[in-house]
């Protein structure tokens, strides 16, 4: 049963909870047990606190034997990022620079709407320094490693969160992506990663990334993707620049029909060189969505790489991050972390505007491009997982992570929504995903393309991890 258990969605998890087939108690016994015997290999965790668990487990538990549950998600465990603020738990970003205990009594619109929905917090889930990378290793927490091959990387930034999700040891969990960094670590370890549209999910404190920086779900399957989505969509007042809430019901959308639908397909954006599994895989998902009565066609949007423009602001981010750290606390830090941020402290207002001025005509150019076309599908990445504990793979021509991840960052720079969805395994045995992107607050499309795929061609493998 513990093995059912583990592989479980949130979903089938509400449903048992509900005909007293199982308790919270007991599936967050087996979730930490499992934890417990496996993450030394992965560290996808920086913080479990079983005692805290389970008394959060026993008060769901006690809900429903009340007939008195709570929201959207009661008695569902999930794994927080360390970048969301938990009132019970530090949190410290992977940094040494950050003081514990100034974080606490503190709530993350994220986890407030969980909490509201009756969650049960399973722990804090790793991420590089102030998550400023596409790998997920930091000073204070080490490497975190693929459940498909533990000497690979997990992606990052949110790799704690998608290794433990793709390990089966959280359901669902909770990311951030700011150049990729739900999608990243989704498509390496193989499980669900939705970056929504920007202003979508209300964010506090805002990000030192600014409006590049999404929250959003990561799960192993769309359905679990579309529940969490409806929790954290909810009100929040932090968040000044949250668009207003259209109240989406995200599960009822997910069964709209793909007929009709119009669908760029691109396999390079015009200028990725790509892994040639993953290319014949995405094409091959193309004539999935024919099948199902969309109307592909092989199409590029017609932008130029904006790689320079996107790290002038994402560094700057960085640097922002930094700001008020002094020399000894930056020789704390990951030292890329600091070479990067101080780069762009040397950039001007101009070069900045510059930068801004390219997002907005690739903006605009993706506006353009779907009122021609429903949703746009790429690779998620042009690669599988590299070594683990490096920012680039072995060989690589540039020593920064961007370089190779060119399908996710134009949309942190546009804002629109993109999910990530298992698309098969490489002739490596590692996995791939398959990148849906649509128009901005779109993401209802986005989600009923990718669990309409996901039904289609189900992506039934698992880590070898969870065998043994």
């Amino acid at each position: 049963m513990s093995k059912e258990v583990l592989t479980m969605s949130a979903l089938a998890l509400k449903t048992a909870y509900q005909t007293g087939a199982l308790s919270p108690v007991e599936v967050c016994n087996t979730l930490l047990d499992h934890v417990e015997q496996h993450d030394e290999a992965l560290n996808a965790w920086c913080l479990i606190d079983r005692d805290t668990t389970l008394q959060w487990a026993r008060e769901s538990e006690q809900r429903y034997l009340d007939g008195n549950t709570q929201g959207l998600l009661d008695g569902v465990p999930v794994g927080v990022k360390d970048v969301f603020l938990t009132p019970m738990w530090p949190t410290v970003k992977g940094s040494r620079t950050i003081d514990p205990t100034s974080t606490l009594q503190k709530r993350s619109p994220a986890v407030a709407a969980l909490e509201r929905n009756g969650y049960v917090p399973l722990g804090k889930t790793t991420t590089p320094e102030f998550g400023w990378k596409g790998v997920t290793d930091s000073p204070l927490c080490g490497p975190t490693n693929n459940p498909w091959y533990t000497a690979k990387t997990a992606g990052g930034s949110s790799g704690g969160s998608a290794a433990a999700v793709s390990a089966c040891m959280a359901p669902m969990a909770l990311g951030t992506d700011a150049g990729g960094s739900i999608r990243i670590p989704a498509a390496f370890c193989g499980i669900v990663g939705h970056k929504p549209t920007f202003s979508e999910v209300p964010h506090w404190p805002a990000s030192p990334f600014g409006t590049l920086a999404h929250a959003g779900p990561m799960t192993r399957t769309v359905a679990d993707a579309a529940l969490m989505m409806q929790v954290l969509t909810e009100a929040d007042p932090r968040d000044s620049l949250a668009a207003p809430r259209r109240n989406t019901d995200y599960l009822a959308a997910l069964h709209q029909p793909m007929k009709g639908l119009r669908i760029a397909l691109s396999t390079t954006l015009g200028y990725v060189d790509v892994n040639p599994d993953i290319e014949k895989a995405v094409l091959e998902a193309g004539k999935v969505f024919e099948a199902l009565g969309a109307i592909v066609t092989e199409a590029d949007p017609g932008f130029s790489n904006p790689l320079a423009a996107f790290s002038h602001l994402f560094y700057s981010g960085a640097a922002n991050a930094m700001r008020d750290l002094g020399e000894r606390q930056r020789n704390l830090m990951d030292p890329a972390l600091v070479e990067v941020a101080r780069k762009a402290e040397k950039l001007s207002m101009l070069d900045y505007l510059g930068a801004m001025n390219e997002r907005m005509a690739v903006s605009e150019r993706m506006a353009l491009f779907h009122t021609k076309y429903d949703l746009l599908i790429t690779p998620a990445l042009p690669l599988d997982a590299f070594d683990t504990n490096r920012e680039v793979p072995v060989d690589w021509p540039s020593t920064r992570w961007p370089t190779w991840t060119p399908f996710t960052y134009p949309f942190n720079l546009t804002g629109q929504p993109a999910l990530s969805v298992p698309l098969g395994l490489t002739g490596n045995g590692l996995p791939m995903g398959l990148q849906i992107v649509g128009a901005r607050f779109d993401d209802a499309r986005v989600l009923a393309a990718g669990h309409a795929f996901e039904q289609a061609q189900p992506f039934t493998q698992m880590p070898p991890l969870i065998g043994s």
